[in-house]
């Protein structure tokens, strides 16, 4: 692909490259397509409950494994792209991303699908560092590049948005394993469009790929996450303690290592950049106190409220309308005003309607959920945006994949532990629910593991006994995600407050970066 050079009033000639908007528009399918896969699994876990029948810890796997797996090779992919090609890696991955969704839809077993989950994960793990990185080398203008990252954000949101429009549609017509079906389209233009579309890009002088650190991350992320699920999910035990022990050796020798390489999977002095930690630590902690708590929206929408897939899915668009919105517009009102009044007003905006939902009841009209999710929506559009225009403008342009990588892995941690601390609130308190006298000891426990069980269980009960005991349930399961809301809502505020100083100074670039030669 060809470029052409412009120059800005103080800089040296810039490289414009023609085709670039039409090559973020292949990068953003890849965005779009995750954002779907995760946001439909939602709407389909009480379909997958009924024809599956996990227990409850099997449908806490199903959930976060994905990011489990994700979280702990996103850094060994980033780096990775970084020495073979971003575009090599992203096709590749988007391939196996299509042929791995197969294997998710055909799942016989929970343990079956557990594992797809997993193999998605090392799919999806090549591909959210490759696209951040190539739009950080397709755009070298500062304003053009902020407004590709918040397209991009955007596109992760409206995903957000069509994923239970598509999929609510999809499992009112189809069996659930079509949720994951549509992937396949999507992918197969992807990789046709972006052959054509996107311009290699790599570090030029990359150094080995090291499998020891490889294993490491991998290790290290998933034994500590692990640990912090099997620790909120049955107590502090012997398992948690010894897992987590092997977690935080498996992590500290990593960054050694990577201190001590003269190419290391990840360098760490990244981290000594005020502005890039702080970027990394505001979008870990605000998907952390956030992701639990969405994870069972649409349980409480289908399950508790009763609506229809299709109708769960319209229902939370607002978000995804409010994130879209902020993040077309977040670069510009940063620079206004100021990094950090644009990233703490964002999370505190997030954390405060968190704290509406300490409220929620069985009978909450949807005027108030749909302006909480649209406070939601902007707060997240804003600070996402944001924080990822700063860690990509932090770091040179050949270490963008592992920066990348570092902002992804904020973003998959977040989740896992969000789903494992928020979720296992959850999961604890509707367990504890009391079952109506006369209950049969098997409905009563498959009622326990999971309101997906307790729906299905009651189906064979005469009303007097199953109304009962699906509104016990329902009522559990609502005063569990009143409790996780709390939760995620200090969570939110704390790291809206810590926000403020980590950022401090921190400045969008306005200045074009000359062309290579």
């Amino acid at each position: 692909m060809t470029s052409t050079q412009q120059r800005t009033p103080g800089t040296e000639a810039v490289e414009y490259r023609p085709g670039r908007w039409l090559a973020l528009s292949v990068l953003v399918l890849a965005v779009l397509l995750v954002a779907v896969d995760a946001t439909v699994l939602g709407l389909a876990t009480p379909y997958i409950s009924e024809d599956l029948k996990p227990t409850g810890n099997q449908l806490l796997w199903i959930g976060d494994v994905y990011s489990f797996v994700i979280a702990g090779l996103l850094v060994s992919m980033g780096s990775l792209g970084d020495r073979i090609g971003r575009k090599k890696l992203l096709l590749v991955g988007a391939l196996a991303f299509g042929a791995v969704s197969v294997l998710n839809a055909y799942a016989t077993t929970p343990e079956m699908m557990i594992l797809a989950r997993a193999l998605l994960g090392v799919a999806g793990a090549t591909l959210m560092p490759s696209t951040l990185a190539l739009i950080r080398n397709l755009f070298h203008d500062p304003r053009e590049r902020s407004l590709a990252v918040g397209i991009w954000g955007a596109m992760a949101s409206a995903g957000t948005a069509v994923g239970p429009v598509v999929g609510g549609f999809l499992l009112e017509h189809f069996w659930w394993g079509s949720v994951f079906l549509i992937n396949l389209p999507v992918m197969a233009v992807l990789v046709v469009v972006g052959f054509k579309l996107l311009p290699e890009s790599k570090n030029p002088k990359p150094g080995p790929w090291d499998l020891i650190s490889v294993l490491l991350s991998l290790i290290g992320m998933v034994a500590v996450v692990y640990a912090v699920k099997e620790a909120a999910t049955h107590g502090p035990n012997g398992v948690a303690g010894a897992t987590g022990l092997l977690g935080v050796v498996a992590l500290v020798w990593f960054v050694r290592r990577q201190l001590t390489l003269p190419a290391p999977l990840l360098d760490m002095r990244l981290f000594r950049h005020r502005g890039f930690s702080g970027a990394v630590l505001a979008d870990l902690l605000t998907i952390l106190g956030l992701s639990g708590l969405v994870f069972f929206l649409s349980q409480f929408l289908q399950l508790v409220q009763g609506r229809r897939p299709f109708e769960a899915g319209l229902a939370e668009l607002p978000a995804a309308v409010g994130a879209v919105v902020a993040g077309l517009i977040a670069g510009r009102v940063a620079r206004r005003y100021s990094v950090r009044s644009v990233v703490s007003a964002g999370l505190a905006a997030i954390g405060l309607a968190l704290a509406a939902l300490t409220v929620l009841s069985k009978s909450t009209g949807y005027p108030m959920l749909g302006a909480v999710l649209l406070m939601v929506g902007v707060g997240a559009g804003f600070s996402f945006t944001v924080t990822a225009d700063v860690i990509l403008s932090s770091v040179p342009k050949d270490q963008a994949g592992a920066a990348s990588a570092v902002s992804e892995t904020a973003y998959e941690l977040g989740a896992a532990l969000g789903i494992a601390l928020l979720g296992s609130i959850v999961t604890g308190v509707y367990r504890d629910f009391a079952v109506p006298a006369g209950t049969p000891a098997d409905v009563s426990s498959a009622a326990h593991e999971s309101l997906g069980g307790a729906v299905e269980a009651v189906r064979g009960l005469p009303p007097h006994t199953a109304e009962p005991l699906l509104f016990a349930a329902q009522d559990a399961f609502v005063n569990g995600m009143r409790i996780a809301a709390g939760a995620g809502a200090v969570v939110l505020l704390a790291t809206a407050v810590a926000a403020w100083f980590l950022l401090r100074g921190q400045k969008l670039e306005d200045s074009a970066e000359p062309v290579e030669h």
